[in-house]
């Protein structure tokens, strides 16, 4: 906990913005950093309430010992308060940017709508370690002699990845793409978070002896049967990229698209690369001067938004068939768990036109290119209802409803009916591989992250990372010091 009245004496205070005229200028992070004071006076809020939700299993999954290092930001003591953090976050740079952070949902001062600013403490803390130079490469004393392969460089590859190198293993990462990070690199928008905290975490671990191997697609330009015979373990974490079919009539329009391509074009441009790359469609998507429609009400339509404001877009209006939430919930009934209320994101707040409770039952154009959307109010069971049809118009639409698993070319072609046979309906791995051992059916080889799970958050993937490396280590070596 912090001061012991602090939640009494003193108000909740988050990060500000840049307002929003500005921002959309750029695609750079658009927060304000609040000063070493005021994180302190965040951290003092932090109450003695007895049974802590924010740290799980309700709140964290990765069970930030919140209160903990609270209480020793509140004091200045920043060095310990980060090692702190540390010893069940990896990653507390991306969680405290891009984590909606149920551990503030958990937290008891949500039951008078002030909780503890714990991810603006978070984020505050992580970058606050590296000005003072606390985060650097920790390589293991001694090595095993044991050799572990890493599919995909996501949150739950580096995360494994580095608990397994600090064990002393030899350990190897092969990235699809041409830098390492997956969807967090290229999936998730620069004005929430900026590469270079990627670049940072990737230099301690190669720091760390973790080696790194880019542009390789595992299943195609080298086979899983090759990396079982040379490791020890193979662990997959490929993610979840395979977007759900949304069933939407488009007769062939040009103009509509998967929301991951468009948001990895915009991070590859960013970053001054092709913008083509593998797996993702070549031609250039961009929202300048166009009337944009985006099909979805979750975290990756709203980074669609943001970006096609960045881009110019004259309109952008996102549709969601979910009626519209309440302002406010009813926290007897829900606390502490994740409610359902009316949230609006930065890139929302932006200038988006949001319609609830509506169906898009068409997209519509003329001479193959798209010129509006059809759509239509739905009742309670999600059925258009007769004579409420519309046509938004639309140059530009982008399907956000959500990924059904892993691509099943590669990898998953590539393993064999013995793990492809063992997935779940949507294409997980969660029936080959369970949340104690992670290995599959297939020996040697060990799945986590959204690949087994699904579609989540990163906090999430950090968790499955650092629970398979304690799995693998554990199977290796017979015993292991990592943490679940």
């Amino acid at each position: 906990m912090g001061k012991v009245t602090g939640f009494l004496e003193i108000d909740r205070q988050t990060h500000k913005y840049q307002p929003a005229s500005d921002r959309i200028r750029h695609f750079r992070e658009f927060t304000l950093p609040m000063s070493d004071e005021e994180v302190g006076k965040q951290a003092a809020r932090c109450m003695d309430c007895g049974i802590p939700y924010c740290h799980g299993p309700t709140g964290c999954p990765i069970h930030n010992q919140i209160p903990d290092w609270n209480d020793l930001v509140y004091q200045g003591d920043w060095e310990t308060a980060i090692r702190n953090l540390h010893s069940t976050n990896n990653f507390p740079e991306f969680t405290g940017r891009i984590c909606p952070a149920p551990c503030e949902e958990a937290c008891t001062l949500t039951l008078e709508d002030v909780p503890v600013a714990i991810k603006t403490v978070e984020q505050a803390l992580a970058d606050k370690a590296y000005k003072l130079g606390l985060i650097k490469p920790q390589p293991a004393k001694t090595r095993t002699g044991k050799r572990v392969a890493i599919i995909g460089s996501g949150p739950a590859g580096l995360a494994a990845a580095q608990q397994l190198g600090r064990a002393g293993h030899d350990v190897h990462v092969f990235e699809r793409e041409s830098r390492p990070g997956g969807l967090m690199r290229y999936g998730i928008p620069d004005f929430k978070m900026e590469k270079h905290w990627i670049d940072r975490r990737v230099a301690q671990m190669e720091g760390e002896g973790v080696t790194f191997f880019c542009g390789v697609d595992v299943g195609k330009d080298k086979r899983v049967a090759e990396l079982t015979a040379e490791y020890d373990a193979v662990l997959f974490c490929g993610g979840a990229e395979r977007p759900r079919d949304a069933g939407i009539p488009d007769e062939g329009l040009t103009g509509i698209y998967d929301a991951m391509p468009y948001l990895v074009q915009q991070t590859r441009r960013v970053a001054s690369e092709p913008i083509a790359s593998v797996g993702w469609p070549s031609e250039e998507i961009w929202a300048g001067g166009k009337h944009v429609v985006v099909v979805g009400g979750g975290d990756t339509a709203s980074d669609c938004v943001g970006t096609a404001f960045r881009q110019g877009a004259v309109k952008v209006t996102q549709l969601d068939i979910r009626p519209q939430p309440p302002k406010t919930e009813n926290k007897l009934e829900v606390w502490p768990y994740w409610a359902t209320k009316m949230r609006t994101s930065s890139s929302q707040a932006e200038g988006a036109i949001r319609e609830f409770q509506i169906a898009t039952l068409a997209f519509v154009g003329e001479d193959g290119v798209l010129t509006g959307v059809e759509c239509a109010e739905v009742d309670e069971q999600r059925k258009p209802l007769p004579g409420t049809e519309f046509i938004i118009k639309a140059d530009l639409a982008f399907i956000a409803i959500g990924f059904a698993g892993p691509f099943m070319d590669g990898f998953m072609r590539d393993a064999g009916d013995a793990l492809a046979t063992r997935t779940d309906r949507r294409g997980n791995v969660s029936i080959a591989a369970d949340d104690e051992r992670y290995l599959t059916s297939m020996d040697k080889l060990y799945a986590a992250g959204d690949t087994r799970r699904g579609q989540s958050l990163v906090v999430w993937a950090i968790r499955e990372g650092r629970q398979a490396a304690r799995a693998i280590d554990l199977d290796l070596m017979g015993e292991t010091t990592l943490p679940r």
